[in-house]
């Protein structure tokens, strides 16, 4: 068997995986057999444990966590070149758990545990994301689902503090609806593979290598996650009235043929705010801001989901 470690975010899931975790520990040990179990105490620590441990040869890191633990892992692997060094798998214990939904890797745990079993490896993308930090200097991290700049931040901020009883898709279409009332546009200028695609006032833009964000929204439904490619969707600015109508369309995933969208496709994506600042987040972690530059790196990490 790999030398194992599991990397729990007891945070996530607004703080319900602290309380669950008496309960899950003894599973998590009956399915995998002999592992290494570390806790995050603090932003950022799931890339200082991921990178400490593949040096000290782990095999196989399993994130029990968000989208944002699972990104911060990646981080510390492809910060330190180590993408080739080890597998990763994920036991989704977080408020949105979208990037799991693309893998085809179910939320619930027990089924998640099979998948760690019985599942098998397959690389994936990520993508590298310089932006400008909270402290106005320049900084980079990595991503394997979405990173997003405009209204998207503010969800974030505002699911932050919903209650998450009625669960992570409830609460992010609560932070939707609340972000929205009162959101001002910004002119954002968005660059895919060096062509100008967008240089107008944009609700939301989505940089996309999986394809649900905010809970489940398919904001980018025919996104891949294995093609060296992001789908960059944005939302053109448009009364709050006609954005509430039609977000059952970004639900659905039937969105990309509307008039309000704008669409492409490629490996380098840039964007700048000329008007103003446009806060930037990450798999539902919240960033800093743009100017910003996000560029594929192609198979670069090894993903444990369901044989094909």
């Amino acid at each position: 068997m790999p030398r194992t470690l599991v990397i729990v975010n007891p945070q996530s899931g607004h703080g319900t995986t602290a309380r669950r975790w008496r309960k899950l520990e003894p599973k998590i040990l009956e399915a995998l057999g002999e592992v290494e179990i570390a806790h995050t105490t603090g932003p950022r620590d799931a890339e200082r444990l991921a990178r400490e441990a593949v040096r000290a040869g782990v095999e196989r890191l399993v994130v029990a966590g968000g989208d944002g633990t699972v990104a911060e892992v990646a981080t510390g692997l492809l910060h330190a070149d180590l993408g080739r060094y080890a597998v990763v798998g994920i036991l989704p214990l977080g408020t949105g758990c979208d990037f799991v939904r693309t893998l085809g890797i179910p939320n619930d745990i027990d089924a998640a545990l099979a998948v760690l079993q019985n599942g098998s490896a397959r690389r994936v993308d990520a993508c590298h994301v310089r932006f400008v930090g909270r402290d106005g200097e320049p900084a980079e991290t990595w991503m394997l689902n979405v990173a997003s700049f405009g209204v998207s931040s503010a969800v974030v901020e505002v699911t932050e503090r919903t209650t998450k009883k009625l669960g992570g898709t409830v609460a992010f279409a609560i932070g939707t609806v609340r972000a929205l009332i009162g959101h001002r546009s910004r002119r954002v200028t968005l660059r895919v593979d060096g062509e100008l695609v967008a240089d107008e006032k944009m609700v939301l833009v989505a940089v996309a290598n999986g394809r649900n964000f905010g809970g489940g929204m398919r904001v980018a439904p025919e996104a891949r996650i294995d093609d060296g490619a992001v789908d960059v969707v944005g939302v053109r600015h448009t009364p709050t009235w006609r954005l509430l109508a039609k977000l059952r369309k970004i639900y659905s995933g039937t969105h990309l043929g509307d008039p309000l969208v704008v669409f492409a496709r490629g490996a380098r994506v840039e964007a700048d705010a000329p008007d103003g600042d446009v806060a930037l987040e990450r798999d539902g972690d919240a960033l800093g801001r743009l100017p910003a530059t996000i560029e594929v790196k192609p198979a670069a990490l090894a993903i444990i989901g369901p044989k094909a």
